[in-house]
């Protein structure tokens, strides 16, 4: 019990600091590139940092795993709640590209600085681990904050489970609609949760290459481009296809039964 409240502390913590960062940043610069792309490091930061370490929590096997997945459903609500609209993710920055809503310059702006606070957020992981504020802190210190292979299947496999998860995940953003404003983060919150739940053993279902980047690159086991293979082509690969199905097949062939009816 005494390892999950400082977990938990620390999680306050880091969300604390990056909210007061972000207020900061809009307070000081208001509107324009700059606030943005800061906005996106400090909300992926944010976003790396706590995932940093309810990873460690959750492989170290000192909490039960009902407790780890309230723990994702809980900070993923806290998350989506203070982004203040930052992706987070460079599959929503593609994504975007896509439909025009950003430059080429500016998407791959947005991507670099998810990239960026995922690096920094290795390193700001081990800094707080350092303090030894828990026993599990003090073990994985003593341990050189090793991180040991997170993929328990083959790689196509593998990669398979990651675009299966994030196709669910796009999905759901892409229909939430249909849900009051209120509900939608709890809606995302139980869909990642629940994908956490189904693929988590498998992967991770880390659903996000900015965030895999941070968590599961600096492990062993795999070179850089199997990595790459799984948790990057994988969810960008799952988004596309969400994408694709719901804007392009769906309305296609509704729109070809219709006409059909019509011929009758």
């Amino acid at each position: 019990m005494a390892d999950l409240a400082v977990s938990v502390a620390v999680l306050a913590g880091v969300v604390l600091l990056c909210e007061a960062a972000r207020r900061s940043v809009k307070a000081v610069l208001s509107r324009g590139d700059y606030s943005l792309y800061l906005t996106e490091v400090l909300s992926t930061l944010q976003l790396c940092a706590c995932s940093q370490e309810l990873k460690l929590l959750g492989e170290s096997g000192r909490i039960q795993p009902q407790a780890g997945l309230t723990l994702v459903y809980l900070i993923t609500v806290v998350h989506v709640s203070t982004f203040h609209g930052a992706l987070c993710n460079p599959s929503g920055a593609l994504e975007l590209l896509y439909r025009g809503s950003l430059r080429p310059s500016a998407s791959s702006a947005l991507i670099a600085c998810q990239l960026s606070a995922a690096w920094v957020s290795r390193y700001a992981a081990s800094y707080l681990w350092s303090f030894g504020l828990s026993d599990l802190h003090l073990a994985h210190k003593a341990q050189g904050y090793q991180c040991f292979d997170p993929i328990s299947a083959a790689l196509p496999a593998a990669a398979a489970v990651e675009m299966t998860c994030a196709f669910v995940l796009q999905a759901a953003v892409m229909n939430i609609g249909a849900f009051s404003e209120n509900l939608r983060v709890h809606v995302i919150a139980a869909v990642i949760t629940s994908l956490a739940y189904a693929g988590g053993s498998i992967t991770g279902a880390v659903m996000n290459p900015a965030l895999a980047f941070s968590l599961q690159f600096p492990c062993s086991g795999h070179s850089f481009l199997e990595y790459a293979f799984v948790f990057w082509l994988g969810p960008i690969l799952g988004t596309a296809s969400a994408v694709a199905v719901f804007e392009k097949l769906i309305p296609s062939l509704l729109k070809g039964r219709t006409n059909g009816k019509k011929v009758k």
